[in-house]
């Protein structure tokens, strides 16, 4: 994929791949910008399920405009290739940066603080974001935390089941060493206390 256009976007370099798509930085060619440019997995395209979850990741994470979530810049299809142009963050995600050594409290706590913001955003728009880890935690070196990744996402909607917070557990994909014991029971009901343990496990 390295030096291929889709779309209006030129392909540079990968900079991270997941076990549904994979993430690369390019260029948009419209406008003076590089983008993080993500695409599903060449052997996920003829899956229905993973367009399925690709597009409704697209859909949940656009309509969160938040300082600690990922903005979402375009989401569109070129030569066949569904995509989802994100904002190009610098630094690394907090699963690189303890690999390096352990964080001090006065470093976690700000962290823990942004997430929270981000996940009271979420949760006041009806999404459980279901995939809280280090992984998809980003700390830009400005000292800013994003979080990514909302491909395991579930949007609360209409009345009776969910209304009150409360959806169907559907289980596959995640972290297992970060779910809540209810996720990955993968039956009765999850609500948005999930992602509150999620982020726990991960502190």
């Amino acid at each position: 994929m390295i030096g291929r256009q889709v779309s209006h976007y030129h392909i540079i370099r990968i900079l991270g791949s997941g076990a549904m798509g994979v993430v690369y930085e390019a260029q948009d060619t419209r406008l003076p910008r590089s983008v993080a440019l993500k695409l599903l997995k060449p052997g996920r395209l003829e899956d229905p399920g993973a367009a399925l979850r690709f597009k409704r990741e697209a859909q949940l994470a656009s309509s969160l405009n938040h300082r600690n979530i990922c903005t979402i810049l375009d989401v569109d299809e070129g030569d066949g290739l569904p995509f989802i142009a994100m904002e190009l963050l610098d630094g690394m995600s907090l699963k690189s940066r303890l690999a390096a050594g352990i964080l001090l409290f006065e470093e976690i706590v700000p962290i823990a603080m942004q997430i929270v913001d981000a996940l009271e955003v979420a949760h006041g728009h009806g999404i459980m974001h279901r995939d809280i880890s280090p992984g998809n935690i980003f700390l830009c070196r400005s000292g800013q935390a994003k979080l990514l990744d909302f491909g395991l996402a579930k949007k609360v909607i209409g009345d009776g089941e969910g209304s009150d917070g409360l959806t169907t557990a559907l289980g596959g994909g995640g972290s297992i060493h970060y779910a809540a014991p209810e996720q990955l029971r993968q039956k009765g009901t999850v609500d948005y206390r999930c992602d509150f343990f999620a982020l726990g496990s991960v502190l």
